[in-house]
């Protein structure tokens, strides 16, 4: 999932944005900057960085498994006798 200190600080930049005359509004539009980017962020189907890296491994293996595979098969064909 998205880190929440990164969703506060995004929060936190866009508040610091709002000009200084409404600094009584800005408590409350961070609040909401901060559910928005939530729950915006939330709907991204993310993943960690941690689990991206096991999929990627599972993905190299079976990238080598197949890559093997297909190096037997082809010593295989080549073993069979020739069609006619």
């Amino acid at each position: 999932m998205f880190d929440p200190k990164a969703i506060d600080d995004i929060a936190n930049r866009l508040a610091s944005a709002i000009p200084p005359g409404f600094n009584q509004i800005k408590e409350d539009m961070e609040k909401n900057f901060h559910a928005i980017l939530q729950s915006a962020l939330s709907k991204l189907d993310l993943v960690t960085r941690e689990e991206f890296e096991v999929q990627k491994a599972v993905l190299a293996k079976t990238r080598s498994k197949l890559e093997d595979l297909e190096k037997r098969i082809n010593q295989l064909e080549q073993q069979l006798p020739p069609n006619s």
